[in-house]
């Protein structure tokens, strides 16, 4: 069996390219710091411009207004500087499908002309919107369908946060005129940074991001209802804890080095052991805010009963949920979904261990939005079955059967 040697980080320098010179600065995805400097750079009194932050913040993210011009408690001149100045932009809408379960994909475009997915999905009493963080993944973790697409660059705080608007856009979720926006139903409630793309390198406008949808006012969620999912970026495991301060989920699917390294190539980087001691360490673990382990259920290579009595030890002491995920199964992938009686009789085997092992409900497979699916179309890396099996390390019998 080969060993894969696709690369676990980025080979090339994965930053956004700058804004066109002379243009209108965008005001989308900066912090409350970088806005009060960019309104003074552009002639706001510096004794106002704390007033001003607040005033123009509440606009754009509590009420969702794109137009300078509505913003009616500045004054008709200063509206109109601002218009020559700045500009509010999201991402562009390109595609939008949805789901006979009612999972929303939408394929927007950002800067450069690449293009990105978010998946929206909704539940009873709350709505998840799937964040992408990169354009592509540098990981190519071997089950991913968005793992074969090379990473382009990251993305910036403006298009991550600018993600969001677009699904409450598409929502209608932005407060009526007159109406508190905590009186407003939250069809969008919590945000999961698990769409394309490695978070944690793309710390600062990740953690930037997060921070604008945190604020109080403005779309004012709550930190433990966003969760940031990482494949075991280790040293910025605990600087997630100290700086966003979110729910944390690890991509984990293996309980041995030797397989987590095929499914998970950062695990020859990090491994199980380096990655348990970080998140031992995080600083927000406590009963009530437990570390998710997510777990891909691969037919005849990470589901056996060992497995899930291995799983169990490894995580002694870290409190924690095992979300258990059937894989969704892509064009060319190299492994099948494990039965569903293999998945209930692992399951079975953690919870009575006494953690909680729900079996997550595969949403959007019919517009592949479910979870390892998210891939922009115009950008699919074009790869063979035989190509995918052997960066995954599978050689030529592809995943074993039963």
């Amino acid at each position: 069996m080969t060993e894969p040697t696709v690369p676990i980080t980025a080979d090339v320098l994965a930053v956004p390219r700058a804004e066109p010179a002379g243009g209108k600065r965008n005001l989308v995805g900066l912090t409350r710091p970088q806005l009060r400097a960019a309104l003074i750079e552009a002639g706001t009194p510096e004794r106002q411009a704390n007033m001003r932050v607040g005033q123009i913040w509440q606009w754009i993210y509590q009420k969702g207004v794109r137009d300078f011009a509505l913003m009616t408690n500045l004054a008709k001149e200063y509206r109109a500087r601002l218009a020559d100045a700045f500009e509010i932009r999201v991402p562009e809408v390109v595609a939008r499908q949805i789901s006979a379960d009612g999972t929303r994909k939408y394929l927007v475009r950002v800067a450069g002309g690449h293009e990105v997915e978010i998946v929206y999905i909704p539940e009873e009493g709350r709505g998840t919107l799937c964040v992408s963080s990169q354009v592509g993944c540098t990981l190519t973790c071997s089950f991913c369908h968005t793992g074969t697409q090379k990473l382009v660059r990251n993305l910036t705080a403006a298009e991550i946060v600018g993600q969001i608007m677009v699904a409450r856009d598409d929502l209608g979720e932005w407060p009526e005129p007159g109406r508190h926006p905590k009186d407003e139903t939250r069809l969008l409630s919590n945000i999961v940074l698990m769409g394309m793309g490695e978070p944690l390198y793309n710390f600062e406008a990740v953690r930037d991001a997060m921070k604008i949808a945190m604020d109080g006012e403005g779309i004012s969620l709550s930190r433990r209802r966003i969760t940031l999912s990482t494949s075991g970026v280790v040293p910025e495991i605990a600087r997630a804890g100290e700086e966003i301060g979110c729910m944390l989920a690890i991509s984990f699917h293996a309980t041995t080095d030797a397989v987590r390294d095929k499914l998970v190539p950062i695990n020859r980087r990090w491994n199980i052991e380096t990655l348990l001691e970080a998140l031992r360490a995080y600083p927000k673990l406590s009963n009530s805010e437990r570390i998710t382990f997510e777990y891909v259920m691969l037919d005849g290579v990470n589901d056996s009963d060992e497995d899930a009595r291995r799983l169990v030890k490894l995580i002694a002491g870290i409190p924690a949920k095992i979300n258990l995920i059937p894989f969704n199964e892509w064009p060319g992938a190299p492994y099948r979904r494990s039965p569903e009686e293999r998945i209930k009789a692992f399951a079975n085997i953690i919870y009575k261990a006494g953690y909680a092992s729900p079996v997550r409900t595969p949403r959007g497979e019919d517009i592949m939005a479910a979870c390892g699916q998210l891939k922009s179309a115009t950008e699919r890396a074009r790869k063979s079955r035989r190509e995918i099996e052997a960066e995954a390390g599978l050689g030529s019998g592809g995943a074993s059967g039963r």
